[in-house]
């Protein structure tokens, strides 16, 4: 019968009734075989038209969202991407889907340590596993930036197309994936707490959605979203989402390769690559000041005025673990319960003017370790946020006489 059905308007009437039959109730299964049966492999921008269809006949989107995995597990192996375009190394499709390799890597080693957790009675063995499954999540908590430049830069163009329909659908499964991710990051939080016959218990509960989710939506992007958006955006608004790209982040991947369209009919936003950052005394561009921040020999950790993580140096030797997961983190969620009250009394000093500094020094496994919070102002004084600078200050301190001639040691 799919020789039959030879025409796009016949193959979404079609699409349209199986979709209809999964929200009825039927099983993703059945519609699968009924899909591969009359339609073969299904265009995937069919599948995108149809959903925006059903939503502009009345078919709520907040029940297409209910429906969404369903839909997905229908249309595994039936999609039909075989006229679809690529992505050359350093468009933000090709980002997108680096990311989306990098996440895949993470994934698989929370199925192993979660396959170790299951196999082990051991409490100790199964505490280290979690202290690394703990590690694998925060990781892949760095995910937000891939959400938010999909749905913050990509989302935007295909709405002044008319694509509402799937743009709404997919923004609403980030949020659940966002929330399943707190979800384990706040229980791994109390990872020391957790024995591990409960190990065994959480991962159908709060550690297996969560992965199936992300899964789900890599497939979602991968299978739909991004050829759908290679066929309708054009090089002119590829480019200005790539120029507008570092401003949010990247995940878990930073594109090195450059990627400009051949010819450019509109003038797209100003890449932040291609400016110079101008200060009163010169100017850098942002390759040579991340270049020189990361140089430095010492930590700096920026917080916004709005007690937020904005930025914080990657230099060869650090002294207190970051990652990114913590950029637009509350600083006060960064420390533990027992200082949190410290971290409030430096901020409402550094915010009301009583001071400006707040040094601290520890000894932290034999070495001497100088912090120091700055009250970062502008010009008229206004408070701009906070400076956190950490220095080992082991060898330094320990300097005597004087050092007139060149003589250092290769590092």
């Amino acid at each position: 019968m799919s020789e039959l059905i030879d025409n796009a308007k016949a193959r979404r009437g079609v699409l349209k009734h199986l979709i209809l039959q999964l929200h009825e109730g039927k099983a993703a299964e059945e519609v699968k075989s009924q899909l591969l049966k009359l339609l073969g492999r299904v265009p995937y921008n069919e599948v995108v038209e149809v959903e925006q269809e059903l939503i502009a006949e009345g078919l709520p989107a907040g029940e297409i969202l209910k429906l969404c995995d369903l839909h997905s597990a229908a249309m595994k192996g039936a999609l039909d991407l075989s006229e679809g375009k690529t992505a050359p190394p350093g468009h933000p499709v090709h980002t997108f889907k680096k990311e989306n390799e990098a996440l895949l890597g993470e994934l698989a080693l929370a199925d192993k340590l979660l396959a170790e957790i299951n196999d082990s009675p051991d409490e100790d063995d199964v505490a280290e596993a979690l202290g690394q499954l703990r590690l694998r999540f925060s990781r892949l908590a760095d995910i937000e930036k891939h959400y938010s430049r999909k749905e913050n830069l990509l989302f935007p163009y295909l709405e002044k197309k008319g694509i509402t329909g799937p743009p709404t659908v997919m923004w609403g499964k980030d949020d659940e994936v966002r929330e399943l991710l707190k979800g384990v990051i706040k229980t791994l939080e109390a990872a020391g707490q957790i024995t591990a016959g409960e190990a065994g218990g959480l991962e159908q509960l709060v550690f297996r959605p969560a992965i199936d989710a992300i899964k789900e939506m890599i497939f979602k992007e991968e299978e739909i979203l991004f050829p759908m958006c290679l066929d309708k955006l054009t090089d002119d608004e590829w480019y200005a989402i790539k120029v507008q790209s570092p401003e949010i982040g990247f995940c878990l991947f930073d594109p090195t390769d450059d990627w400009k369209p051949d010819q450019l009919t509109e003038i797209a936003p100003e890449s932040v690559e291609e400016n110079r950052v101008r200060f009163p005394s010169g100017s850098l561009s942002p390759k040579e000041l991340e270049a020189i921040l990361n140089t430095i020999p010492f930590d700096l950790t920026f917080v916004g005025a709005d007690d937020t993580v904005k930025y914080f140096t990657q230099g060869r030797e650090r002294i207190f673990d970051r990652n990114r997961a913590i950029i637009g983190r509350k600083v006060q969620m960064c420390h533990p319960p027992s200082s949190v009250h410290i971290v409030e009394k430096i901020l409402d000093d550094f915010k009301s003017g009583r001071t400006s500094q707040a040094p601290f020094w520890i000894t932290l496994g034999g070495k001497f370790i100088h912090i120091e919070y700055f009250a970062v102002r502008d010009e008229k004084g206004s408070y701009l946020g906070t400076l956190e600078v950490s220095q080992n200050l082991t060898e330094k301190r320990a300097l005597n006489g004087e050092q007139r001639l060149l003589s250092y040691t290769e590092k």
